[in-house]
């Protein structure tokens, strides 16, 4: 198995590139704001060749590199339905006065071939096996994408901007709702096996273990108890 990930961008993003082995398809991660050039040497450096982009949602920072990717490689780009919008009009997803000086500086857009993804969703893709839960919480549209134990690899969660290392996503944007947002934690994170490599959008990886220990939003869920206050702000 080969991941490359990279942070891109002013909001330092994870972008992530996975296959089965260098010089094979791969499937591209949330290519965010000033992600093409990290992932055009990505693809180089490990003779890649992408067959699809899947988004964990639609905020700028995780989409804004989406449509030259997939022009380059005349790709696909899978999105949920409920964030679909966010590819073409950016600023609604974000409230009007938030990252005004930079949206100058993007082409926004959908790519040529756009694929809804669904709840519960199984993906064949570069020969992976993506399995895709609907996460709201974060944005309406949130998904994280799940991969199963193999031979070399733990199994592994990318959660998009619905669990990072020490915290979760911030829920204060139009979408973004924290009672949906515990409601995901509970239903996607905690089942999941104390081994699961989690991969997020933002900083470093870590454990479904090393949250469920620590993290204190994870620890409030698995005791069944809300949070009283929003998350840490931590990319949009």
């Amino acid at each position: 198995m080969l991941i490359a990930g990279f942070p891109a961008g002013a909001w330092g993003t994870n972008c992530y590139l996975v296959a089965p082995a260098a010089g094979e398809e791969c499937v591209i991660i949330d290519p965010g704001h000033q992600a093409a050039d990290g992932v055009a040497e990505a693809i180089a450096k490990h003779r890649l060749k992408p067959v699809a982009v899947v988004l964990t949602h639609g905020h700028i920072d995780h989409v804004a590199s989406v449509v030259p990717v997939c022009g380059a490689h005349d790709v696909p780009a899978w999105i949920h339905p409920d964030d679909r919008y966010m590819m073409s009009d950016p600023e609604k997803a974000l409230g009007r006065s938030i990252g005004m000086p930079l949206m100058g500086e993007l082409t926004v857009g959908e790519p040529d071939d756009v694929k809804e993804l669904a709840d519960g969703a199984r993906l064949e893709l570069a020969g992976l096996e993506l399995s895709v839960a609907h996460a709201p919480g974060h944005t309406k549209g949130s998904v994280t994408f799940g991969m199963p134990e193999a031979a070399d690899i733990p199994p592994l969660l990318f959660s998009g901007d619905l669990l990072f290392a020490g915290s979760i996503g911030r829920t204060d944007l139009p979408g973004g709702d924290m009672a949906e947002m515990l409601d995901s934690l509970a239903r996607v994170c905690l089942p999941l096996d104390d081994s699961t490599v989690v991969l997020s959008g933002h900083g470093p990886q870590t454990t479904i273990g090393q949250e469920r220990a620590t993290n204190p939003y994870l620890r409030q869920v698995a005791a069944g108890q809300g949070a009283s206050s929003p998350a840490p702000r931590r990319g949009m």
